[in-house]
């Protein structure tokens, strides 16, 4: 098949992995990169072999490029999607799709009006361990879901990351931060979400950066740490949130567990492709680990692309879809609009429950895809 011409917006920490992706994704052509620091996308181009290094005007401004990826900061989402769509070029974004509710609107329907695709990280629920949940739910091994847990529990980025500051600003804190991997994951297992009922509080008004280059440097926390929550799915099921930058102590608890009429699931850190994925039925004694019914169990991002590709070229659904993405977005804002105004919150979104891959798929049999 016809590769697709990309060109990505951004070259930072995360860009190495999706610049390596065209390895195992033979759709992927990635023929330009651009960062507002030109000298920075120079040295990726070079490092990864793309052929054309641009500042953003210039990357939008080729007609030879199909699709953009966008792995700019959250802030600059909304504004470089935009004019990606703009510039007439379907457009893939790392999460969240925006910070704000009405900026994630306006890119799909400017898509829409312009018969784009726009498609959002993350593309984890594509992976190996989840596809095998999914397969486990969808066959029935734990009959009926009737509920969930799912748990995000860290001392917060300010000791690992080199630029921490903006994880706690607006569109950020730990439900911007990391709640799209499990947002995501869940409506993947359950469907779409049709109420929101969150509390959410700000335990310190300051964080210290214990990572160099800015060691000691003081960061004012304008955004939630700790949001807590519940879930209900159109499919009944209902579901319990935890997504916290304040854990000192650490945590033993999972990080997702999916209940049924027949038995438990557990499900693997949605922030990775593989697994391990235990079963235990009804009557069961112990827990069972079980093999993966799909591949792509290694870091993988890239594959949401690829399928997207593949969905432009074969004019069909992909999965990471932009509409997923907004469905999560106003799932998170949700949690933080129930508790800053004391009511449940009725989702206004819905979405399509993404299709699951074939079983058995890998980076060998991507055509299988269609």
């Amino acid at each position: 098949m016809e590769k697709i011409k990309i060109g990505i917006i951004g070259c930072g920490n995360i860009s190495g992995i999706y610049l390596q992706s065209p390895k195992i994704l033979e759709i992927l052509d990635i023929v330009a990169v651009a960062d507002l620091d030109l000298e920075r996308a120079k040295a990726k181009s070079a490092e990864y072999n793309i052929a054309k290094a641009y500042s953003v005007e210039e990357l939008l401004a080729d007609p030879e490029i199909e699709l953009v990826i966008n792995l700019t900061i959250p802030g600059a989402h909304a504004e470089i999607c935009l004019a990606a769509l703009e510039a007439g070029k379907h457009v893939y974004v790392e999460k969240p799709l925006s910070i704000h509710l009405d900026d994630g609107r306006k890119l799909m329907e400017t898509a829409e009006k312009k018969g784009l695709r726009v498609g959002c990280a993350p593309d984890t629920f594509l992976g190996g361990g989840l596809q095998t949940c999914r397969k486990l739910i969808d066959d029935g091994w734990i009959g009926e879901p009737t509920a969930a847990t799912a748990f995000m529990m860290s001392n917060g980025p300010e000791g690992w990351h080199p630029d921490p500051e903006f994880f706690y600003k607006t569109g950020g804190g730990p439900m911007f931060d990391m709640g799209p991997y499990y947002l995501t994951a869940m409506v993947h297992l359950l469907g779409p979400i049709r109420r929101v009922t969150g509390s959410t509080r700000t335990s310190l008004p300051e964080r210290t950066i214990l990572s160099q280059p800015k060691y000691k440097q003081k960061i004012r926390v304008e955004t939630p740490t700790h949001i807590a929550g519940v879930l209900d799915f159109e499919s009944g099921a209902i579901g319990s949130l935890i997504t916290s930058f304040d854990v000192f102590g650490g945590s033993q608890l999972p990080r997702i567990e999916v209940y049924g009429t027949q038995g438990t699931l557990v499900v693997p850190d949605p922030n990775t492709f593989g697994g391990p994925v235990y079963l235990r039925r009804a009557g069961d004694q112990n827990w069972t680990e079980l093999p993966f019914t799909h591949g792509f169990t290694e870091n993988s991002r890239g594959i949401g692309v690829a399928d997207m590709a593949y969905a432009i070229k074969n004019n069909r659904s992909h999965r990471a879809s932009g509409e997923l993405a907004f469905h999560v977005l106003e799932a998170m804002h949700a949690f933080h609009l129930s508790s800053d105004e004391g009511r449940h919150y009725e989702m206004t979104s819905g979405c399509e429950r993404p299709a699951p891959f074939p079983v058995g798929i890998n980076k060998n049999s991507m055509e299988l895809l269609d």
